[in-house]
């Protein structure tokens, strides 16, 4: 496996992902499309999730393809942002037709990011334009770190983020993550070391060597925890979208996303837990073909590429003004 040339989703031909955000509230959304409806599915671990149309998703569900994805922050309130992704696409055409109507279908899942240091008395829930903004922003290139759905993102003791990452396969095969990461365990050891760093690939992390101590998952004192506990202790949850130019049912688009979540438990200790509603969509953006996908080739690299993506979102997150916890970098 070697890197896409942008190490992004959006190495996956016919992708694209677009950002909102607004750092006063300290929020944000993320919008994953395509040139055409693709197949989906996908699988939660953790025990808190918050979710929009992903019951369709299953493989014994009518639906057989959706027009986008959204992961968002805020809470209940960022599923208003696929609203207005679903405005969008239907103000361009596209979605599901019936009859006269057409019906674009966007799943999406949220984090709780509502106690970080932003503001969040709004009068107008916000998500909605944020979706739309997000839709109108979609590119094949776009920023990691403190962007879109990860603006507002916490983990552990560090800021957590928005992050991205990208393999090609021996057989030209393209396999890509998108992460929010916001989870209540941490994305470092004990000693600050990051628990991806085994897997970072081509110096993307920096090159900052693995911690060699043992003892590391022993329980420690999260900073996150800490300074939220007063107020909730639901305010966890890293969402992904996996996704593949391989072509896939929905049932093995759902194996690739139940497969993905050894990449969170790489990147994350503990992981799953009961206040996270760890949440991983997979999509393939190609029809069955002829050649049976290798789906076990395809399983790997996509928990491969989530790992290293939590990894980079932590790394690429910037500080701000009202910040609960420092950035990793610093």
């Amino acid at each position: 496996m070697i890197l896409g040339a942008r190490n992004l989703i959006t190495d996956v031909p016919g992708l694209l992902v677009g950002n909102a955000e607004n750092h006063t509230i300290k929020s944000g959304t993320t919008v994953l499309l395509a040139e055409a409806p693709f197949t989906a599915s996908h699988h939660t671990m953790g025990g808190a999730p918050g979710s929009r149309e992903t019951d369709l998703l299953a493989p014994d569900k009518s639906v057989a393809q959706v027009d986008a994805l959204v992961l968002s922050g805020g809470s209940a309130f960022g599923l208003d942002a696929c609203s207005g992704v679903v405005d969008a696409l239907r103000h361009d055409g596209r979605g599901f037709a019936v009859g006269p109507a057409l019906v674009p279908i966007v799943p999406g899942a949220i984090i709780f990011d509502l106690i970080n240091g932003g503001e969040k008395g709004w009068g107008t829930n916000p998500y909605r334009a944020l979706g739309t903004r997000a839709y109108e922003n979609a590119s094949n290139t776009f920023q990691i770190g403190t962007h879109g759905a990860g603006t507002g993102a916490l983990a552990g003791n560090t800021k957590g983020g928005l992050g991205s990452a990208s393999f090609v396969l021996a057989d030209g095969t393209t396999v890509g993550a998108l992460v929010v990461a916001n989870p209540v365990g941490d994305v470092t050891t004990p000693n600050g070391h990051l628990w991806a760093a085994p897997f970072e690939t081509a110096g993307e992390f920096g090159g900052h060597t693995p911690d060699l101590a043992t003892g590391l998952a022993l329980p420690h004192n999260s900073a996150k925890v800490a300074a939220m506990m007063a107020h909730s202790e639901r305010a966890n949850t890293t969402i992904a979208i996996i996704a593949t130019d391989a072509p896939l049912t929905k049932a093995q688009c759902q194996r690739l996303a139940i497969a993905a979540h050894d990449g969170i438990a790489r990147a994350i200790v503990p992981a799953h837990t009961p206040m996270d509603g760890d949440t991983i969509f997979a999509l393939s953006t190609t029809q069955q073909g002829d050649a049976a996908p290798d789906l076990a080739a395809l399983c790997h690299a996509g928990a491969m590429c989530l790992t290293r993506a939590i990894g980079r979102a932590v790394v690429a997150a910037t500080p701000a003004p009202h910040d609960l916890l420092p950035c990793w970098s610093s």
